[in-house]
């Protein structure tokens, strides 16, 4: 199969600080792993474009857009709010990482591409439509997602979360919209404290406890997802590839392992192998022990290129 790779060096160039753990060395230890696992050299790489505005209207509004805009400082670090900074090179970062998650789409459609991840930054799933939150500025997935639906003509889409945080962006913007599903998986209660009340009947959330593992995991997926998605028999499959539930992350307090991930996207592969001819887009979410991201993400791209 194969796995269509997009990456933009300006992603790599958005900092927010020396301390902050959202950091560009997130990206550098992707390439790393990628490298020392052999999958470097087989993968297809595209270098993303910036998004168009009409593709970041389609999720955001226009005032929303040119506020972040305004507000990227020629010099220094500006916070959006106490977690989430910008720098100079931050507006053209967030750009390529929805801009990269649109072209994904387009290839996985267009049959150029199997299925493929986006190794991006800023993240983008606490983005809601007009507010910027949790390291996210543009919520990534859903853009990709209304260009499958409103460029694309698809009918059905489902989004798959595994981030440890809950994909508070992603729920806001598409709750009670009968063309999509979400299926998450996230630790309760913890940052950013929703996902529970008044859940859309289009939101299979899964809040799990601290310290839960891969068999709590395993329990969401074949209890609550998979039947929902079994339901709805999505046309495409599009990942909020988060990896900092890994048990070596401190970012939070779940024990997945490199195994889970493994496990996780094959469960996800079968299902876009039965109802969506294996189409599948992914997009970096969180991750920050550097290590664990770099294993995690090779062990989900393994599954991703194999037959």
């Amino acid at each position: 199969m194969t796995t269509a790779f997009l990456a933009h060096a300006d992603c790599a160039r958005h900092d927010m600080g020396r301390t902050h753990p959202e950091s560009p060395a997130r990206l550098a230890a992707i390439e790393d792993h990628l490298i020392a696992s052999g999958l470097a050299g087989l993968l297809e790489r595209h270098e993303a474009p910036a998004a168009k505005l009409s593709e970041l209207q389609r999720v955001h509004p226009l005032e929303y857009i040119e506020a972040v805009r305004e507000a990227s400082p020629r010099e220094g670090i500006v916070h959006l709010d106490p977690d989430t900074a910008m720098c100079p090179h931050t507006w053209k970062a967030a750009l390529h990482a929805a801009g990269a998650a649109v072209l994904a789409t387009d290839l996985v459609i267009g049959g150029k591409a199997d299925n493929a991840f986006c190794a991006v930054r800023p993240p983008g799933h606490h983005a809601t439509r007009t507010r910027a939150m949790g390291f996210c500025l543009f919520n990534n997935v859903a853009v990709a997602v209304t260009h499958a639906l409103e460029h694309h003509g698809l009918e059905r889409v489902a989004v798959i979360d595994f981030d440890v945080h809950h994909g508070n962006g992603t729920e806001d913007i598409f709750s009670d919209d009968e063309r999509v599903v979400m299926a998450g998986i996230f630790q309760h209660p913890f940052y950013p404290y929703s996902g529970t009340e008044n859940v859309a009947p289009n939101m299979a959330n899964v809040p799990l406890p601290a310290g839960s593992d891969g068999k709590a995991l395993r329990a969401a997926v074949e209890k609550v997802w998979i039947p929902a998605l079994d339901e709805f028999a999505p046309e495409m499959i599009f990942v909020s590839a988060g990896f900092d539930a890994h048990v070596e992350d401190d970012m939070a307090m779940l024990r997945f392992t490199d195994a889970d991930y493994t496990w996780v996207t094959q469960r996800i592969k079968e299902v876009a192998d039965k109802y969506a001819i294996g189409r599948i887009v992914s997009v970096l979410e969180g991750g920050y022990a550097l290590s664990a991201l770099g294993r995690s993400v090779v062990a989900h791209l393994k599954v991703l290129g194999g037959p």
